[in-house]
């Protein structure tokens, strides 16, 4: 892996935000920084990127498996026990998921591994799966980026076939984040789009703006009964609040599975040094141990980009998230 610096697209800034990517700058700091990309060889992103990200996977699932067949697990991640029953049987039934976003260490030797496993409200979709292909075929229509340069990035491609692979086409599917978030209602947006591109009816309603009708069933302010959600908020917020009471009436179909909200709590990774301790972890919100010579408040490996096969990715200075000063994110639609 090699750090190379490039120039700037001239007017970058307002392509961006004309295509609805006005958080390009968060937090007082560049979130989008593409003066410098990082090369991949081919044997790093199958084998140290690819290959973990597959296994983290299959080894987060097992682990769920674990704590649902366990009420003292459940109880020990703070999980209600009113709610034991309905994550287990959506564990049963299989509900299935959309897409989840792992946060990676990686220096360029050997397997990366996991900071932490982003599974019910990912971002850095957007951002992902278009705006960094504009920026690839921007360069090489520049001559910046050779003719032949690529990206490993099916995100796009990958979304759209997993709308097909859960929902029929003409199904009705509602999406929802909370107001005033730029990055959310811009990652919404554009999983509004992709569905479409599967034959899907989507509709963007507001978490806030989500009610009961006469019948006691979510709908929207247009008064469509919601059938099938995607949302964009967190799971255990739910779980605090008189919502996810209604959250458990069996109408709604829900593509966030009650059990993957188990991989975004910090607790469910304490539990796997006595449940899977083959899971490589080495940091997850406190630092279960530190590679050597890392400096935190160095945004090296700061790319939250899914990795380029062979070829270029742009970088990203980050705001003050640990993860975000860490890591290199691979982001695989599951």
């Amino acid at each position: 892996m090699r750090r190379i610096e490039l120039p700037e697209r001239p007017e970058w800034k307002a392509q961006a935000e004309a295509l609805g990517f006005g958080f390009h700058s968060m937090y007082g700091e560049p979130y989008w920084d593409e003066s410098r990309a990082y090369v991949f060889t081919l044997s790093q992103i199958e084998d140290d990127l690819e290959a973990p990200t597959e296994e983290l996977w299959k080894m987060c699932l097992e682990l769920v498996a674990q704590v649902v067949a366990d009420p003292a697990l459940m109880a020990r991640i703070a999980i209600p026990p009113e709610f034991h029953n309905w994550i287990r049987q959506s564990w049963e039934r299989g509900d299935p998921s959309l897409y989840g976003r792992f946060d990676f260490h990686y220096d360029g030797n050997g397997p990366a591994k996991m900071l932490e496993f982003n599974a019910d409200t990912p971002t850095a979709l957007y951002e992902t799966g278009f705006f960094q292909w504009n920026w690839l075929e921007d360069q090489m229509a520049r001559g910046v980026l050779p003719a032949e340069a690529d990206q490993f990035n099916s995100v796009q491609d990958m979304l759209i076939a997993r709308f097909s692979e859960m929902f029929e086409p003409g199904c009705h599917l509602h999406l929802a984040s909370v107001k005033g978030n730029d990055e959310d209602r811009a990652t919404v947006r554009y999983l509004e789009d992709c569905a479409a591109q599967a034959g899907i009816i989507p509709h963007f309603v507001a978490v806030e703006d989500i009610g009961l009708d006469g019948q006691g069933r979510f709908a929207d302010l247009n008064s469509i009964v919601i059938d099938a959600l995607f949302k964009l908020y967190l799971g255990r917020i739910c779980s605090k609040r008189n919502m996810a009471r209604r959250f458990r009436q069996p109408q709604l179909n829900s593509s966030n599975p009650r059990g993957k909200l188990f991989c975004q709590i910090r607790q469910f990774f304490h539990c796997c040094g006595k449940c899977s301790p083959d899971i490589p972890i080495f940091c997850l919100h406190g630092l279960r141990e530190r590679p050597p010579n890392m400096q935190l408040r160095n945004p090296m490996c700061a790319n939250r980009f899914s990795a380029v096969k062979g070829q270029i990715s742009p970088s990203m200075a980050l705001g003050t998230k640990l993860s975000r000063h860490l890591g290199l994110t691979v982001k695989k639609a599951i």
